[in-house]
């Protein structure tokens, strides 16, 4: 189980063109560096062909493999980790350059923390799994520093699929089934009265001392039918964004991911998570662009907040990592990306002994950039004041190789279509001098490219 199989493949600036071969395959699933159309991205991670899939609802998760179907209401993360001994034991290959090498591939949605948080489980949406999670014994890797691209297979792929998918990678690539087109406006679950509300109370319990800071998100949606990778394909080019994920449910259900953050990186013994807190839009000029980077670095408000989630984030990498290890290696640094600028600060430790990759996700999760701090008592108020699940929103998108390297967006900037309708989520952090109207633009300025992109004749944004 330990040997790989390790075969060279043309290298394509678009990692798209490769998926566009696979996406007919069952299970296929694409974790996109969008290098095409930016330049901080490095990797690119497809696959396709599950050994086993995993599928949470609730308090129940699902396991499918060639065994049959089980069912389990055990810790979703236990049972990733389980299904991995069983199907692709650990291995070490120090000789391969890849990240990947077999592993787990999906997204950990954000209703998954409610069980850490002492939440009742919510009911179940008729959306996706609050987990989809496949275990793959093989991957499409591009490397776009070194202009690479290999696939690797484990031993647990056996000759006739390893045959399949090279012969799939052969093949034409086929153009999206149909154009995925909006058929009617988008709507939201907190429209500016209902957020005033909740921002108000909010500010009450800031004021009561319960919380620093509270995540607060509205809902958009849409009604729409299509192909959701023609969506995935128009949107991708306006957000370039490195750590975006095109991942496809069942019966025309779809994640599509396109953040900017990275929420926990495990390579050898480094842990590293870089979150985000604080958003501008990018100017129409360079001089105005400019105006608006120096705004962001000089704001109290924005910077406060990034130093609350870097003080719990360090707590939390703390449960996982060599006493006196953690350590801010920037705080609160400008990055800019295709619509906006932000503030990000990079954490770091070293792995303690005898602890996994997969512990120190579950450990973390969710994200304190999406919850707010203290994290528990965040996410209650959230559930109080959200009338809706979060879905895969807010949770993590990434790959877990057998090998453990790990490496997980935080599921911000992302869009579910459920088979009839679309649905993006715009959030962000409330502190005690937030100004109730700014914050709520800022929900709305954080993903209106992806709003637009979609758009098919459909003027504005209105609430119910």
């Amino acid at each position: 189980m330990g040997e790989l199989s390790i075969v060279s493949l043309p290298y394509r600036t678009d990692g798209c063109d490769h998926f566009a071969r696979l996406r007919p395959l069952p299970g296929a699933v694409l974790l996109d560096s969008v290098r095409a159309h930016g330049s901080s991205g490095r990797f690119d991670v497809l696959s396709a062909l599950p050994l086993c899939e995993l599928r949470s609802y609730g308090a129940l998760t699902t396991i499918r493999s060639a065994a049959g179907l089980t069912r389990s209401d055990a810790d979703p993360f236990g049972l990733v980790a389980q299904a991995l001994d069983e199907h692709l034991p650990p291995a070490r290959d120090a000789a391969c350059p890849w990240p990947f090498q077999g592993g787990a591939i999906g997204w950990f949605g954000y209703e998954l923390g409610r069980r850490h948080a002492g939440l009742p489980p919510r009911a179940p949406t008729p959306m996706v799994a609050d987990l989809h999670v496949g275990v793959y014994g093989w991957a499409l890797l591009q490397d776009h520093q070194r202009r690479t691209a290999a696939a690797v297979f484990s031993a647990a792929i056996d000759a006739a699929t390893r045959r399949r998918v090279l012969a799939a990678l052969e093949s034409a690539a086929p153009a999206p089934a149909t154009p995925f087109v909006l058929d009617g406006e988008f709507r939201s679950n907190l429209d500016a009265c209902a957020y005033a509300r909740a921002f108000d109370r909010v500010q009450r319990y800031l004021r009561d001392g319960d919380c620093y800071q509270v995540n607060l998100a509205q809902r958009l949606s849409a009604p729409a039918h299509g192909d959701p990778w023609d969506a995935y394909l128009r949107l991708r080019a306006r957000t370039a964004s490195p750590f975006s994920a095109f991942l496809p449910g069942d019966d025309g259900t779809a994640v599509l991911s396109f953040s900017p953050e990275r929420f926990v990186r495990v390579h050898g013994t480094r842990v590293e998570t870089r979150p985000i807190k604080g958003t501008t839009r990018r100017g129409a000029t360079p001089e105005a662009d400019r105006d608006h980077a120096r705004a962001l670095l000089a704001s109290t408000k924005d910077r406060a907040e990034n130093v609350m989630i870097v003080d719990l984030m360090r707590n939390d990498l703390a449960r996982s990592c060599r006493t006196g290890s953690v350590r801010v290696e920037k705080l609160c640094a400008l990055e800019s990306y295709a619509n906006v600028h932000h503030l990000v600060s990079v954490v770091s430790g070293t792995l303690a002994p005898k602890t996994s990759a997969l512990e120190v996700l579950a450990r973390c999760f969710p994200g304190g950039s999406i919850t707010g701090a203290p994290k528990i008592r965040a996410m209650q108020i959230i559930d109080e004041l959200e009338p809706d699940s979060r879905c895969a929103y807010c949770g993590a998108i990434g790959y877990l190789s057998r090998h453990g390297t790990l490496d997980t967006n935080i599921a911000i900037r992302t869009l579910v279509h459920d088979g009839a309708a679309v649905h993006a989520w715009g959030g962000g952090g409330i502190v005690a001098d937030s100004d109730r109207d700014a914050e709520y633009r800022e929900t709305l300025l954080k993903i209106e490219p992806l709003l637009e992109g979609l758009r098919s004749g459909v003027p504005r944004i209105r609430s119910p």
